[in-house]
């Protein structure tokens, strides 16, 4: 099986799974029902997703910076200030969420145990990451992994805020981004 296939194997089952989450949550059996309902043969799950759920939650975050990527393609990031690349980028991958938002809670309550934070935070640091290859940034010494901390940072707060934004046309999540944006810039 080619890394493709096993790729598209994983957004069908996630997909699938997404229907059941707001329902369901993100459990044990989630995985498992998702593939019967898609016809997968028995056992792949176990070889796709060694470590259940977190590995699902891993996808989930992956497929949605894909599709943050495949959005911000007709972007060319050199016509943006860097602040305005990193604005872009977080508010199209909170719009590719936005129909899963229910999900993106749910996984936020999975995370939360202490003994997953580390995982977490790496997912989080790869979402970061993708988004300042994005904007072009090819630093290599701490400012590389000070970007990305901040970035990280950034996104983690404007998520729980837009989680809370029920002003239904995502200003109040845009203006709160600017703001950590304009507070990151003022560390320099």
């Amino acid at each position: 099986m080619s890394k493709h296939d096993i790729e598209h194997k994983k957004d069908q089952i996630l997909l699938r799974a997404l229907e059941d989450v707001p329902f369901d949550g993100w459990n044990k059996d989630l995985i498992e029902h998702a593939a019967k309902d898609i016809d997968l043969e028995a056992g792949l799950t176990r070889i796709l997703f060694p470590s259940g759920v977190d590995d699902l939650l891993s996808h989930f975050s992956d497929w949605a910076d894909r599709q943050m990527l495949e959005a911000l393609s007709g972007i060319d990031p050199e016509e943006l200030r860097v602040r305005d690349r990193i604005k872009t980028a977080v508010l199209k991958r909170l719009e590719i969420l936005q129909p899963h938002q229910d999900a993106v809670r749910s996984s936020l309550s999975h995370w939360a145990l202490p003994f997953r934070q580390l995982r977490a935070g790496k997912i989080l640091w790869r979402s970061a990451d993708r988004i300042w290859n994005w904007a072009g940034d090819i630093s290599t010494d701490y400012n590389h992994y000070t970007k990305r901390t901040l970035l990280s940072g950034v996104m983690a707060s404007t998520t729980m805020f837009w989680l809370q934004d029920n002003s239904g046309d995502g200003v109040a999540t845009e203006k709160f981004l600017d703001r950590r944006i304009e507070n990151v810039m003022q560390i320099g």
